[in-house]
């Protein structure tokens, strides 16, 4: 792991099912993401990429190889230390996985909830300031039902990144969005990401957001490969 790296992927293989019924759908990942990049994880459906997401968030443990994320070893890792890893990260879902009884203050502040050093007060105040970065200090009281896919995604990315976070997971963050909504989606998290110095790792199929990231990665059938197309989108 280079001393610039958040994220070090070696040899990395992973499986799904038991005995006769499991599939190999990570083969030999080798990856090595560096603070404050934006990478870009694309390729077909099916390709593995958010499985890789996942096991790089602590959501499910690596099984074979080396993951190591913020210098810690997350293959083989416990239920203690994937939760210890996931309070590191902020998430951004294609389904923005706001709570519907929720305000967007109350969704933003979830984000800063795990941390037991904050107040409350100090949570709400955090929480206004993050909804206004994102466009959305007039909304601050309003449900997500009274907000347009646009700005639902806005929020999330508030509660994603309210926590001052090292490393952003976006697994398709512009999906149901249209091509101008997606854009600004995108463009915020750019930017907010750049001000923190955090390392963004995005999944996407949007060829209309490729040209945002600082490199991209391509992958095929479990595996990562080239794909000159794509990477000429950053160039």
């Amino acid at each position: 792991m280079t001393t610039n790296s958040v994220i070090s992927i070696q040899n990395l293989d992973h499986y799904f099912g038991h005995s006769q019924l499991r599939k190999q759908v990570l083969f030999d990942i080798n990856l090595e993401i560096n603070a404050g990049e934006i990478i870009i994880m694309t390729g077909p459906s099916g390709s593995g990429k958010t499985t890789l997401l996942t096991l790089l968030g602590g959501l499910r443990s690596a099984q074979s190889g080396s993951l190591k994320v913020l210098g810690k070893e997350l293959c083989g890792a416990s239920q203690n230390q994937l939760t210890e890893a996931r309070r590191q990260h902020g998430y951004i879902f294609q389904a923005h996985n706001l709570h519907g009884s929720l305000t967007a203050l109350q969704n933003v502040k979830m984000g800063l909830e795990l941390h037991k050093d904050i107040s409350l007060e100090e949570m709400q105040t955090r929480s206004a300031q993050m909804l206004e970065q994102v466009g959305l200090g007039n909304r601050l009281n309003y449900y997500p039902d009274d907000l347009s896919g646009g700005q639902k995604q806005r929020v999330a990315i508030a509660r994603a990144l309210v926590s001052h976070p090292k490393i952003v997971l976006a697994d398709e963050p512009t999906a149901a969005l249209d091509k101008k909504s997606g854009r600004d989606v995108v463009e915020m998290m750019q930017k907010l990401a750049k001000e923190q110095g955090c390392t963004i790792l995005l999944v996407t199929h949007d060829n209309r957001i490729l040209d945002i990231a600082d490199r991209i990665v391509y992958m095929e059938d479990g595996r990562l490969a080239n794909n000159p197309k794509a990477a000429a989108l950053v160039e």
